[in-house]
């Protein structure tokens, strides 16, 4: 989601509970312990190369899993406020585009307010499939062919859901995951493990760090008359 959108959404929650301030909470998730190999990574390669469009536009699989920086930053975690919050705003009116360029979904993490537009696109030269796999009741499974440059497929949700699977049943090793948040205050970490949760009431907050593979982190924060910071440690448990 834009920041721009996100903050507006936001606003209209905070203006909906009498709220004269907001601000932001930042901060940054790092991993704790070493990630394991990408998995299947020998056979993905070997089913690109083979494909006659996906052999020559992909760069390849990739380390999608762990997005892992040199001092532990951990991206493509969805971070949001669990505990807290009242009120309620509409959905953000822009949508979040989920794009299938280079035979893989860009982003791979993405994360959506319930209720907002998912617009998934293809923008390869080729034929790509569309599969939807939620596993929430009410959520509804989709599973649809997308032609190449053919027009977005529109996609939205009406309860919460924590990575939602898309997938591609005619490139296998396609995969994303789309997080559904019933309110606007998330974030997705970048590669350098930050995050900013934008346009906050002031109030007493618990705020959760969730990564598909890491599992999850839970804190306290106090949003009052400014900005907030906190920051996660995720930790790999030995197998």
């Amino acid at each position: 989601m834009k920041l721009n959108t996100l903050a507006a959404a936001a606003a209209v929650l905070a203006g909906s509970i009498g709220v004269v301030s907001a601000a932001d909470i930042t901060g940054k998730v790092t991993l704790k312990g070493t990630p394991p190999p990408e998995p299947n990574l020998a056979q993905k390669t070997e089913a690109i190369k083979k494909d006659i469009f996906c052999g020559k536009v992909s760069e390849g699989p990739k380390n999608r899993v762990f997005v892992v920086g040199q001092n532990g930053e951990l991206g493509q975690v969805v971070v949001k406020i669990t505990e807290g919050l009242s009120g309620s705003a509409p959905a953000a009116s822009e949508p979040v585009v989920l794009d299938q360029k280079g035979c893989e979904y860009l982003p791979y993490i993405a994360a959506v307010q319930v209720g907002q537009k998912l617009m998934v696109r293809n923008s390869d030269e080729t034929l790509h499939n569309v599969h939807s796999i939620p596993k929430v009741a009410g959520n509804k499974e989709s599973n649809k062919a997308q032609m190449a440059k053919s027009p977005d497929l529109s996609y939205t949700y009406e309860n919460a859901e924590d990575f939602l699977a898309f997938k591609c049943d005619v490139h296998p090793w396609m995969f994303a995951y789309v997080s559904v948040v019933p309110h606007p205050f998330f974030a997705v970490t970048g590669n350098d493990g930050s995050f900013t949760i934008k346009n906050v009431p002031d109030g007493k907050y618990k705020v959760e760090a969730a990564h598909r593979k890491a599992g999850k982190s839970v804190k306290e924060v106090e949003v009052k008359g400014g900005n907030a910071t906190v920051s996660f440690e995720l930790e790999l448990k030995a197998p």
